[in-house]
């Protein structure tokens, strides 16, 4: 019965339609009910309130002093919160520009049926498993300059090998470049190895009965089929790229001075460490904005296009 012939039906049909709607899958409802009044509470609940505030004078403790973009002025008025956009933005292009390239890549060459696959997939997955604070302690002694690589080398006879990139300011993002990329890329190469392995073998066969070289398999015919997963993992890499925070403290707690800060500890910052509760909802509120502008066409493309190409 549609919400039509309910209406039809008059207030008896209708009242018996909803009441088959309510009871129906009821179980699965009342299972789901707690998850549900978690997002509602905690998720929609607590976004609210984050805008909210952010457009008020707290300090230390929430206030209810409306000040209107007072807070954005000032965020965008503050040297640290833009050399932190630009280290974040800066980062997040060589890092989803390299994890998808390198993932990719060992993709395709643990999807040639080598030996020992079932290890090499350990080994590759096994940092993913690691959090960044312990990625970050373990990159920086090994680009410490005294105890780390460089010290390594020149007590090896190299006396003039240079690694110091942890204090050069001009090159401490890169620092935070090879400490990501070594943590995300098994991910990456994960799904995109059960994509390839969802590539159905006749195209293969086709491919090279027409003679199609094999790069050009895979750009002209593989990744356009692995759309879905290309775009999961451009999702997953890029929210988790504006929410960095464990491995820059870690790594290098925002410096050398302030060469390596990023949005999310500058919210840390500001909120728990300068007492300004405000101004630290105001940089979450942008961070937010910006993780919104990421998944939204995600989930038009995965949900809405669909209905839409029907």
């Amino acid at each position: 019965m549609t919400v039509e012939q309910a209406r039809k039906g008059g207030a008896g049909s209708l009242t018996r339609f909803l009441r088959n709607i309510f009871l129906r899958n009821l179980s699965a409802k009342i299972a789901a009910a707690p998850m549900m009044a978690t997002v509602l509470v905690v998720f929609v609940g607590c976004t609210i309130w984050t805008i909210w505030y952010s457009f008020t004078n707290s300090r230390l403790l929430p206030s209810g002093d409306f000040v209107g973009f007072e807070q954005y002025q000032r965020l965008f008025a503050t040297r640290r919160w833009n050399v932190s956009v630009t280290n974040l933005v800066t980062y997040g292009a060589f890092s989803l520009v390299f994890t998808m390239v390198f993932g990719f890549l060992l993709a395709v060459l643990m999807d040639q049926k080598i030996r020992f696959e079932n290890a090499f997939r350990t080994i590759m997955l096994y940092p993913f498993a690691l959090s960044f604070i312990v990625t970050g302690l373990v990159w920086q002694w090994i680009m410490n300059p005294s105890l780390g690589l460089q010290g390594t080398m020149r007590n090896l006879g190299w006396t003039g090998f240079t690694f110091d990139w942890l204090t050069n300011p001009r090159m401490v993002l890169y620092a935070l470049l090879i400490a990501g990329l070594w943590q995300g890329v098994g991910f990456v190469m994960i799904l995109m190895l059960a994509g390839l392995r969802g590539i159905d073998g006749e195209i293969w066969k086709a491919a090279r009965v027409d003679g199609i070289p094999t790069w050009r398999t895979y750009l002209s015919i593989v990744l356009p089929m692995m759309r879905g997963v290309l775009v999961t993992a451009v999702v997953l890499v890029g929210s988790g790229i504006v929410r960095l925070y464990d491995l820059v403290v870690a790594l290098t707690d925002g410096g050398p001075g302030i060469a390596s800060e990023v949005p999310a500890k500058y919210v840390y910052n500001y909120m728990f460490g300068a007492g300004n509760i405000a101004q630290g909802l105001a940089a979450s509120t942008m961070m937010l904005l910006t993780v919104m502008i990421i998944i939204i066409p995600w989930a038009y493309l995965e949900f809405g296009g669909k209905g839409n190409r029907k």
